[in-house]
């Protein structure tokens, strides 16, 4: 399977997620910006898909980004960011959705699990009332300390600066 496979309309994962579910399989779902992958995206991601069966990964639109991060930021284009993702082993999923929160697409994803980093607590999880009104759990995965997409590029921006 190539990786641009795995990168899904909305229709497209509804089909998919319908004969996962006729397998058994258990859906996790978690999303995100994913600017600029790092260890912490790598070890998060590959906690979340460990909690079930199969990784959704919500990736916001470089519009969403923008509205949420501001003018200078996504650094790559949504389409590069979904192909990074969509290349991990673990993902086995990637829709893109262009709202602020990923709480519509969670009510249409309808996931067994839905995961984030332990920077938040479960009650501040979009979309933990759907999940966990239909029966499904939500988690947290520990993270890597010390990794982010903004200490990253802060740390690029001080090295480009002229003396």
């Amino acid at each position: 399977m190539k990786s641009s496979d795995k990168i899904l309309s909305l229709p497209q994962l509804q089909n998919l997620l319908g004969s996962w579910r006729s397998q058994g399989e258990k859906i996790v779902f978690t999303n995100g910006c994913f600017d600029l992958l790092h260890l912490g995206h790598v070890d998060y991601l590959e906690k979340a898909r460990q909690l079930g069966d199969k990784l959704v990964l919500g990736l916001n639109t470089d519009a969403s980004i923008s509205r949420i991060k501001g003018s200078d930021r996504p650094l790559q284009d949504e389409m590069s960011r979904a192909r990074v993702m969509a290349s991990l082993l673990f993902i086995d999923a990637v829709v893109l959705f262009d709202e602020d929160t990923p709480l519509e697409l969670i009510k249409a994803v309808q996931p067994d699990i839905l995961v984030k980093g332990d920077d938040y607590s479960v009650e501040n999880i979009v979309g933990h009332e759907v999940v966990m009104a239909r029966g499904g759990e939500v988690k947290t995965v520990p993270l890597v300390k010390g990794y982010s997409t903004t200490n990253i590029v802060r740390k690029i921006e001080n090295q480009v600066k002229p003396n």
